[in-house]
């Protein structure tokens, strides 16, 4: 207390100072309107200020609440639009079920500058993560569950060299395999497309209708370049695509309820 007592006597001049110039404002203020209107103006703007800021703060602390809304709403969208025409079906028989679930996922590892590429995410069997199921992004697909465990699952990218993906040319029923060359990450290859198709640089690549895994028309990337392989039968077309490998944060896993039975089927026919 003796202190406090101290510090006041010690800077006593200041503070009668400051004490002073804070009525003599005051009252310059109460006794002039142009004052008064230059005090509240600036009184204000800086008020404006402050909730400015404050309201970039809270914004900024709350984007992680707010992007995992938008995370859940796209997957209630994409369920919607992957089970469109089932949901069409359904509504003229209510046996009918939806042939695709999706789930969301975080990535946790993303590997891409070598031949045979890995992606590690943060759901796994607890979570209903299946091998064999598709995984995409907003702006297309990603690969293919691979190995799970109980909380996490590795994902073999489309930039692996044991990749092939059934894709085609959008609003056409011309389809082949999606591989890559181990050549640049951003680009992959579309091959087994006739010579007699016509393209065109530009053209959109989807997933086709003869994959088990992912729906059709998920967008894969556009046309870069194309030319004839030797036999000049076939195209080889560079495929740019629509994700940046090097940046993915939000995955999506698609599961096709219909895949085992396909496959059950399909071994059979492999067998006789």
């Amino acid at each position: 207390m003796q202190r406090i007592i101290n510090f006041i006597l010690r800077y006593r001049n200041a503070f009668l100072y400051g004490f002073l110039m804070v009525v003599s404002l005051s009252l310059t203020v109460r006794s002039h309107s142009y004052h008064q209107s230059k005090f509240f103006n600036s009184s204000k703007w800086l008020t404006g200020n402050v909730y400015g800021i404050a309201a970039n703060v809270s914004s900024y602390f709350g984007l992680r609440e707010e992007n995992e809304r938008l995370v859940q709403e796209n997957e209630r969208l994409r369920l919607l639009l992957f089970n469109a025409e089932e949901e069409t079906a359904q509504q003229l028989d209510s046996t009918f079920t939806a042939n695709y679930g999706v789930f969301s996922a975080n990535l946790i590892k993303n590997s891409f500058s070598s031949p045979r590429n890995y992606l590690t995410i943060d759901k796994g069997k607890n979570q209903q993560v299946e091998q064999d199921m598709g995984v995409i992004t907003t702006k297309g697909i990603l690969g293919i569950v691979e190995n799970v465990s109980s909380n996490f699952a590795t994902v073999q990218s489309v930039l692996n060299t044991k990749s092939n993906i059934n894709a085609k040319i959008k609003n056409t029923n011309y389809f082949g395999s999606l591989i890559w060359d181990a050549q640049d990450y951003n680009v992959v290859q579309l091959i087994d497309i006739p010579r007699l198709v016509p393209l065109v640089v530009g053209d959109t690549i989807v997933t086709g209708a003869m994959s088990s895994i992912f729906p059709e028309n998920i967008p894969i990337g556009v046309i870069k370049r194309y030319d004839l392989n030797t036999s000049r039968s076939f195209y080889n077309i560079d495929v740019e695509l629509f994700n940046d490998m090097s940046n993915v944060k939000n995955v999506y896993l698609i599961k096709n309820k219909n895949r085992n039975e396909i496959k059950e089927l399909e071994e059979k026919n492999t067998n006789e």
